[in-house]
């Protein structure tokens, strides 16, 4: 199909279908969704959730508590969002029901930069999804169930076409009441279209924002009187009304309130009624406007606290269902919304450094987190991204007791995704040979603008410490595994053969037996086997090696048990590796010729440092990067 015929196709499935009042009602009968409210058709736009069941997944049991979540396909790009999009999708389900979430405006309450205007966008998508049914002509958009009355005919719709009596809750529009006079009575000269709700069009969804605060009027949500048809028509006639308010647009189904709470409170008085009522009037002297739809809003929190702190909102603040939407608080998640937003840019195909957008997330998610008692923030991050720190660290806690010692606002201050997005702008832009990214750059950009955003001094120093102190020593620590795991060809199989060798000396040294080697045939006393283990320990620091090499060796021989007699890899023992990798990457001396850039001393050494520089680009790196990545991690070693 041409992308000409798929428009054409596209333009043609949402053209309005017409029908008559009679045949609108004999559709009621077998489709209950001719008559759906706006929550049910918004539910339906949902669909049904992927049910995880966290405790099969030891990273997700750690982070939901075993908890079995739901996650909805519809907002699968919104990362680390669960919470907030279950309770977007619980207010749909409930106001479907007919409870009372169905007259209260759905709050999106969060951040600057943190993803409200993108849930918002979203939902309206989902709303023009599903169609509805109105009374052709209405500029309200009513439905055709607002002709009937619900005292005198409930009873009878629900009898003969199956009509729940609850959906007759609207009123007739001054325009609806208007023709139905000119037609002397006779319903069925009405005519029911079937219409897609539409953005562009402004069908059932429309868009208000606060205007000037010293002219605003109430207009802008319920519409005005047309003053060019008042010389055909008295000033309360319907046809002489211009319909063209936010409430009155989005009848039937979503009217988004940006920044609500810099409108002044007299501007939300028809917000009341119209949520509470299912009506609101009008400006000029007319009957009520009926309106069945959702109201979402959303703003800071700076407003919304200064709102909420005012006595006299009372009424307002009982009709308001508050989600939070605070910023992304996991690191894995954060590192998805900037692939996500490099994937709609050109910087989609410049080269990013292994560990780039990680370090970045690390910062952004750091400055968002409270500082932990008697434990460290960078462990906590940790935490709350499903890690396991059981082994590395004994004073970090579990993900429950951080949230409960941060309180409900955790992720609601910090540096937004927004901030992050503009310093990786830079970084990508901060060579002018190459457009490209790498986490050395990022540290420099990161200091210059902490300089740049005159934060408060205690602010600012605490940004700097997460740079200085978790930041970049890890960094040193990541790029020299990188460098040495180039450098060393048979990088896995060395660290195997380590991994090996400790632990059959550790086991003959734990039974005190003397061990010889079946292939030197050296043998090693007790004293020797110490010696050995002491030669990989101490590297590390590790301060126990007693209590240490019994652990290993209960580790190894259960892991045994389960692997046909063979040693796991040297790799699944987080401890035991990190010793390992100490072990290894203890001598940089021996780097040197290979890594550096300088001219080479013999053809050999060259043939390596080549050899080198490949296997650094088949891990992601540019040829640039890695003069500047080595030059610069070798600058770092010597002075540390």
């Amino acid at each position: 199909m041409s992308i000409f015929d798929h428009v054409q196709n596209r333009y043609e499935k949402v053209q309005q279908e017409e029908m008559s009042l009679q045949e609108y009602l004999e559709l009621c009968r077998s489709d209950p969704s001719a008559y759906a409210s706006a929550p049910e058709r918004m539910l339906q736009a949902i669909g049904e959730p992927e049910v995880i069941d966290t405790a099969k997944d030891p990273r997700l049991s750690r982070i939901f508590t075993n908890k079995v979540i739901r996650r909805y396909p519809a907002f699968s790009e919104f990362y680390g969002m669960e919470e907030a999009i279950e309770q977007i999708v619980a207010y749909f389900r409930h106001a479907a029901q007919g409870l009372e979430e169905r007259k209260q405006i759905l709050y999106l309450l969060g951040p600057v930069g943190g993803g409200k205007s993108s849930l918002a966008e979203r939902l309206k998508l989902l709303m023009e999804r599903v169609p509805f049914y109105a009374i052709k002509g209405s500029p309200v958009y009513e439905s055709p169930l607002g002709l009937f009355s619900p005292e005198e005919d409930g009873e009878l719709l629900e009898k003969e076409y199956g009509i729940p009596q609850r959906y007759l809750k609207s009123v007739m529009s001054p325009w609806a009441a208007k023709r139905l006079k000119e037609y002397g009575g006779d319903i069925s000269k009405f005519r029911v279209v079937k219409l897609y709700p539409s953005r562009l069009n402004q069908i059932a969804v429309s868009k208000t924002e606060p205007g000037d605060e010293n002219n605003q009027d109430i207009s802008s949500l319920v519409g005005k009187v047309d003053i060019r048809q008042l010389e055909l028509y008295s000033q309360d006639d319907p046809d002489a009304y211009s319909f063209s308010g936010g409430l009155c647009k989005a009848n039937q189904g979503l009217m988004e309130f940006v920044e609500m709470f810099k409108a002044p409170i007299k501007v939300l008085h028809p917000l009341l009624t119209a949520t509470q009522e299912g009506n609101y009037n009008p400006t000029e002297g007319m009957g009520a406007i009926p309106f069945d739809g959702i109201i979402l809003a959303h703003s800071n929190e700076s407003e919304w606290q200064q709102f909420r702190n005012n006595r006299n909102n009372e009424a307002f603040l009982d009709r308001v269902y508050i989600v939070k939407v605070p910023y992304c608080l996991r690191v894995s998640e954060e590192i998805k919304i900037y692939k996500k937003l490099l994937e709609h840019s050109s910087l989609d195909q410049a080269p990013c450094a292994p560990d780039t957008l990680r370090m970045l997330a690390q910062f952004s998610v750091l400055s968002r987190l409270k500082e932990p008692e008697n434990s460290s923030i960078y462990s906590k991050m940790r935490v709350y991204d499903g890690e396991n720190l059981k082994d590395t660290d004994p004073k970090a806690k579990s993900i429950q007791e951080y949230r409960d010692a941060a309180g409900v606002d955790e992720g609601m201050d910090g540096l937004s995704t927004r901030f992050a997005f503009k310093i990786l702008s830079k970084v990508f832009n901060f060579d002018t040979h190459e457009i490209a990214a790498n986490p050395v750059h990022l540290l420099y950009v990161l200091e210059q603008r902490l300089e740049q955003e005159q934060l408060p001094k205690e602010t600012h120093d605490r940004y700097l410490r997460f740079i200085k102190e978790f930041l970049a020593p890890r960094y040193v620590d990541f790029i020299g595994k990188e460098i040495q795991t180039a450098y060393l060809e048979s990088y896995s199989e060395y660290g195997q053969n380590i991994f090996d060798r400790y632990v059959t000396y550790a086991d003959f040294w734990i039974q005190d037996q003397e061990y010889r080697d079946p292939e030197t045939g050296e043998l090693f006393n007790r004293q020797s086997l110490n010696e050995e283990l002491e030669k990989i320990e101490k590297p590390a620091g590790i301060s126990n090696p007693k209590d240490f090499r019994h652990e290993v060796v209960n580790f190894v021989l259960r892991a045994r048990a389960q692997n046909n007699g063979m040693n796991p890899s040297w790799q699944s023992y987080e401890k035991l590796k990190g010793v390992i990798e100490k072990k290894m990457f203890a001598n940089t001396e021996e780097l040197l010729p290979v890594i550096s850039f300088n001219a080479k001393a013999s053809a050999n050494d060259q043939r390596k440092h080549e050899d080198f520089v490949a296997r650094m680009v088949d891990r992601g790196y540019t040829e640039k990067q890695v003069r500047l990545l080595s030059e610069w991690y070798l600058r770092v070693r010597k002075s540390q």
